[in-house]
């Protein structure tokens, strides 16, 4: 979820659609899309299909404002980092009044679309779901704690919760077991980043667990959280959500991650820390669209 790839000319609409990190919701609403569908039995109805597509636009807009708050509280530290220096709000082009106005419109509208289109329960997990992300997180754990991504990660593990939640109207056991995977998978994900960012981090000032605890420290704990993450992967298939084929996927995509998790922990170097964090974007995907897949044909 590294989002490196900064605009240098960009209009005023092109400036607002930034600040919501596109790359970032594109993979939130995507795990959303697939509690959404996991929690239909069967092909979903056309009225199934129409709640589906305004529950994710109204996932996609509250996602979308709490990115944009984001970017107010961390404006400063942006400019202070090369991969977030040309955000709007860190170049000054867009004023926090501005970026306040246009996430509290997002969130209000998207919160209204959820509440008409889906239920009370989706509109208020994914509201706490902003206020976790962008108060809890941003505001409080960041910038105090090496374990800011770990506690923190609950907020980014809610989205297929959210999906369930708006199909089902309650939150079954396999959205939990979708919520631990992706709260696992979240420090490896992460700590891979900050392990060839950590001079930024320094810079900035925040205490990322190779800022705080080194190199090595960080690189044993990515090992050993491939392994629970391993673990957690399996739990679909044990409670009986999934059949084989998304075992041999799981099973496979895990290996992956504990391999690249092993060859870092084993010998450091910039590029195995930039694939081991590209990989772990593979393995969530994969993995997800593996569990759809077999839902469908098993």
């Amino acid at each position: 979820m590294d989002e490196n790839q900064g605009m240098t000319s960009m209009n005023s609409f092109q400036q607002f659609y930034a600040l919501m990190k596109p790359r970032v919701i594109q993979l939130i609403v995507f795990c959303a899309f697939v509690g959404m569908l996991l929690a239909v039995p069967g092909l979903p109805s056309g009225e199934q299909w129409i709640k589906m597509a305004w529950s994710c636009l109204g996932i996609w807009m509250v996602s979308g404002a709490a990115a944009a708050f984001n970017c107010i509280v961390e404006a400063k530290l942006d400019a202070r980092m090369q991969r977030t220096a040309w955000r709007p709000t860190a170049s000054g082009e867009i004023t926090q009044t501005q970026t306040l106005i246009f996430s509290a419109v997002l969130c209000s509208v998207g919160c209204a679309v959820l509440l008409w289109q889906a239920n009370a329960l989706t509109m208020w997990l994914t509201l706490a779901t902003f206020v976790g992300y962008a108060i809890v997180y941003t505001v409080i754990l960041k910038p105090a704690t090496p374990q800011n991504i770990v506690i923190g990660g609950a907020s980014g593990a809610m989205p297929p919760v959210l999906g369930w939640a708006a199909m089902a109207d309650h939150v079954g056991p396999e959205a939990i077991v979708l919520f631990l995977i992706i709260f696992l998978w979240t420090p490896p994900h992460f700590w891979a980043l900050a392990l060839y960012r950590v001079e930024e981090y320094a810079k900035a000032g925040l205490p990322m667990l190779p800022v705080t605890h080194g190199n090595a420290f960080t690189r044993l704990h990515i090992l050993l959280y491939t392994f629970v993450l391993f673990a957690a992967c399996l739990l679909p298939f044990v409670i009986g959500m999934s059949g084989w084929l998304y075992l041999v996927a799981a099973v496979i995509l895990s290996l992956g991650f504990c391999w690249y998790g092993f060859k870092l922990w084993r010998s450091y170097s910039e590029p195995l820390a930039r694939a081991t964090f590209k990989f772990s974007l593979i393995h969530l995907s994969v993995l997800f669209a593996a569990l759809l897949v077999d839902h469908y044909l098993f």
